[in-house]
């Protein structure tokens, strides 16, 4: 594969891409965009290393979803056995991405510790172990620059795992150097991700604005509360529809890819 640069208005691109794909397979896209939920929820749930688990999961199950999104744009039905294409691609590829998981879950606490400094663990305690959120907790000057810390952390995290997961499937690459590809293609297209971050809130803020609308005129405010929960988990299944995208123009196959050449 080789590194491909896109210009700034593709970030638009990618989102329309998502959301159209989405709306042609909304039934297999927020179907198993749900299954990715429960998934990781469900490996939470594991006595003492539920938190660490899901976190490891999380690269592989991405991975389903784009496999999901690549069937789609073939106009074909995605089944539910597409969320572990990760686990079906041979030994030494399984063996890639489970290191990956682990390199994702072991960063992610990592930074989490770091957040621990900050508020003596109170904002890392409640995002991966749970526990109530009281007003009192998120007013605290701690609490708030805990979760300011890992925000800021999280961002150079995301960066490199956001093309790992595909790097490794379709490309083979091993999962340290799928961190230095994935991280160097979001740098160099650093204008087309910071459109496509913009777009996507601005996605959200219309939605939210839209939903609030209708719940005044309807005469019930308190209705765009319970309706939004629903409408943001269909904004986030699309955006995860739009990774897809993101990946298959940032990168050119060459001779012997598997991963289908597309750019924007």
């Amino acid at each position: 594969m080789k590194l491909n640069i896109v210009p700034a208005r593709t970030g638009l691109t990618w989102v329309k891409l998502g959301i159209t794909t989405f709306i042609k397979q909304p039934l297999a896209m927020s179907g198993l965009f749900f299954m990715f939920m429960a998934l990781l929820s469900v490996a939470t749930l594991v006595p003492f290393i539920g938190a660490a688990l899901a976190l490891g999961l999380l690269p592989a199950a991405t991975l389903g979803l784009m496999a999901a999104t690549q069937e789609a744009t073939k106009g074909k039905f995605p089944m539910p056995s597409i969320l572990i294409s990760a686990f079906r691609a041979g030994q030494q590829r399984v063996r890639a991405m489970v290191v990956l998981g682990a390199l994702y879950a072991a960063g992610f606490l990592a930074l989490m510790g770091v957040s621990a400094l900050v508020d003596g663990g109170e904002f890392a305690k409640l995002y991966l172990v749970g526990g109530k959120i009281t007003e009192e907790l998120v007013m605290q000057d701690g609490f708030q620059m805990a979760m300011w810390v890992a925000m800021a952390l999280y961002l150079p995290l995301s960066l490199l795992f956001w093309h790992a997961p595909a790097l490794v499937h379709w490309h083979g690459v091993s999962p340290v150097k799928s961190l230095f590809f994935s991280f160097m293609a979001c740098y160099k297209n650093f204008g087309a991700f910071t459109v496509y971050g913009l777009a996507w809130t601005g996605v959200f803020v219309l939605a939210a604005f839209a939903v609030s609308l209708i719940a005044t005129l309807l005469g019930n405010p308190m209705m765009a509360t319970v309706a939004m929960f629903p409408v943001a988990l269909v904004i986030v299944a699309m955006f995860f529809t739009s990774v897809y995208f993101t990946f298959r123009d940032s990168f050119l196959p060459l001779p012997g890819d598997t991963e289908p050449a597309g750019q924007a």
